[in-house]
């Protein structure tokens, strides 16, 4: 979810603000990204700001980009090892879990209010937060250690809890029960890896936490290659719920728990190359995370409203995949579901993720000195560069879908794959809001507002259920995840315009809408036609080539350089300035 954005403030202002203490010096990274920020005297700030924001997240944006390469070829390992049916499905619903309670029982709170937390701690305690930090770790581990024990205790219920019909079938509920005990004390390496990232964040080390995911994704590669080794892939073998042995149950869900365990290990190194030394601390009352906390029940009914969301996709989508499945239509349940939206995040979590990851620090300390303007600078500016890359993806998925996915997913099948592609079509242009909405919402994070974020994800929650429901009840079964796909970008339609609206009250009435509505349009006058000739050429060369691997990947190869020359066409003959931005810096790394 995400944005890249900076902002406008002057250069003195910058080095005053950022004089933070440093522990080894850590802090560098935070400043010397800034630095490179500033534009020279006289020149234009966007000239010189968004380049340089860009380069001060190429670390991020390259980890960030390798591990999400090697998160897709681990979906696409396991759609060979079991398929993209009701077996895949029971494997998604095991491993949502941990990640969904994790989010709800503190991993929320970590992420919106600690790093405000932490940076104070920093700037304001003697020893530059190390205190702070080293309690944070302890809480974390204490919580987080005796909630995933529960929940391993309580996975049968959980899964009832998730898919009724999937616990209906006594072979599929044994076989996510098995693989829900392996998936649940991943949420400790999950909590443990992002309260160390956070550490490391909070001192201008990026890096560490958008690398360290590509060891989990090679680990579950391994244990998925092995399976699908040892038992023969899902389109030769047949494995279902019923035949997958004890053995390779194990196989898979030690896989995915090493995988986690040691990414969070591999923190480690990095905090004490960074100077820092965990300790264990259990004296937490009265050193401001009492505060923290306070803050973050606000954060925690977010993040209930929204895993409740996430409960009725998944309930719904489990029913209406088995539903299909029994009429031949693979790939249209909560695998088809959750592939398409792993590839859908993909531009948001390379682009907007990182860069706001680097700049949150410095919109805390703007809002904590009431710089209103500062604010909104870095908040509009985040919109129109991050959409320099999020308008053009989101029409050529919606261009290229089929072809995309029919290309990575060959090994499950056509029918399953071809089906996926559809619901990523449905997903396509809801990444515009999707994105919109994680930009303004660092803003109400920036002062410590989490009260506002909650309401407006009830908003979102609230329309994303309804048109699942809706399309649970009105599409063929086939055509339900891909119905409920479409809701959640419609939903994000609605969140935008209750967050906008409100922030723009926060700031004094003025988020720079008009030329952030004047950079969007511009995009989408250009990314339109040159999705719809994309679209037309790989429309018709899947049609005259009849082996699928060869169409998918002639029509994507195609598809993708007409829409790409088109789109920056286009988008340079309107004037987009952030586009010439973006063409400076690869330029520049191109060496041209």
């Amino acid at each position: 979810m995400d944005a890249e954005g900076d902002g406008s403030h002057t250069a003195a202002r910058d080095f005053d603000t950022l004089r933070i203490r440093r522990v080894s010096g850590a802090a560098a990274g935070v400043n010397s990204a800034v630095t490179q920020a500033n534009p020279a005297p006289g020149e234009s700030p966007d000239a010189g700001r968004s380049p340089g924001l860009m380069k001060s997240s190429a670390l991020m944006a390259a980890g960030t980009l390798v591990s999400r390469l090697t998160g897709f070829l681990r979906t696409l390992v396991m759609g060979a090892a079991l398929g993209v049916g009701t077996l895949n499905d029971t494997y998604q619903v095991a491993n949502t879990l941990p990640t969904m309670i994790y989010v709800l029982v503190g991993g929320g709170a970590l992420n919106a209010v600690f790093i405000p937390q932490l940076v104070r701690s920093m700037k304001e305690d003697s020893d530059g937060g190390a205190a702070y930090a080293n309690r944070l770790i302890t809480l974390v581990i204490t919580f987080l250690g005796s909630t995933t024990l529960i929940c391993v205790i309580a996975a049968p219920e959980f899964i009832r809890l998730m898919s009724p019909s999937m616990a209906g079938h006594p072979d599929q509920m044994r076989v996510a029960v098995a693989f829900a005990r392996y998936c649940l004390p991943t949420m400790f390496f999950m909590g443990m890896h992002v309260v160390m990232g956070q550490i490391l964040n909070a001192r201008g080390r990026f890096g560490a936490m958008m690398w360290t995911p590509v060891l989990n994704n090679i680990l579950i590669i391994a244990a998925f290659g092995s399976f699908a080794w040892v038992f023969g892939t899902a389109s030769r073998s047949g494995i279902s719920a019923s035949t997958i042995t004890p053995q390779g149950i194990r196989l898979l869900g030690v896989g995915t728990l090493l995988g986690l365990a040691v990414q969070a290990l591999a923190m480690v190194p990095y905090l004490r190359d960074s100077g820092f030394r965990i300790r264990l601390r259990l004296d937490w009352r009265g050193h401001g995370l009492g505060k923290a906390l306070g803050l973050a029940k606000w954060t925690f009914l977010f993040v209930l409203v929204n895993q409740a969301g996430m409960v009725v996709v998944t309930r719904l989508a489990t029913a209406a995949g088995a539903t299909a499945e029994k009429t031949g239509h693979p790939g249209t349940g909560i695998t088809a579901y959750n592939y398409a939206l792993l590839l859908w995040q993909m531009p948001q979590a390379i682009i907007t993720v990182s860069v706001m990851t680097a700049i949150l620090p410095r919109i805390a300390r703007a809002a904590a000195d009431d710089d209103h303007a500062a604010v909104r600078d870095d908040i509009s500016r985040g919109l129109r560069t991050s959409a320099v890359a999020i308008v053009p993806c989101a029409f050529a998925f919606l261009a290229l879908g089929v072809p995309l996915i029919q290309l990575l997913y060959a090994g499950a099948g056509e029918e399953g794959a071809r089906n996926i592609g559809f619901v990523l079509m449905a997903f396509a242009l809801g990444l515009i809001p999707y994105s919109v909405q994680y930009v303004v919402l660092r803003g109400f994070y920036a002062y410590e507002d989490t009260r506002t974020p909650f309401f407006n994800t009830l908003v979102v929650a609230l329309v994303n259920a309804a048109g699942s429901f809706a399309a649970y009840l009105l599409l063929p079964a086939r055509w339900a995840v891909t119905g409920m796909a479409l809701a959640y970008g419609l939903a994000y339609v609605v969140g935008v315009g209750v967050a906008w609206r409100r922030l723009r009250r926060r700031l004094g009435g003025d988020l720079d809408g008009r030329r952030v509505a004047r950079t969007y349009a511009r995009l989408v006058g250009a990314a339109l036609p040159a999705s719809l000739a994309a679209g037309s050429v790989t429309a018709w060369l899947m049609t005259v080539i009849h082996t699928p691997v060869v169409a998918a990947l002639t029509a994507l190869a195609a598809g993708a350089a007409v829409m790409t020359a088109l789109f920056v066409l286009l988008a340079r003959m309107t004037g987009v300035d952030e586009v010439e931005a973006m063409v400076r810096v690869v330029r520049a790394r191109l060496g041209r």
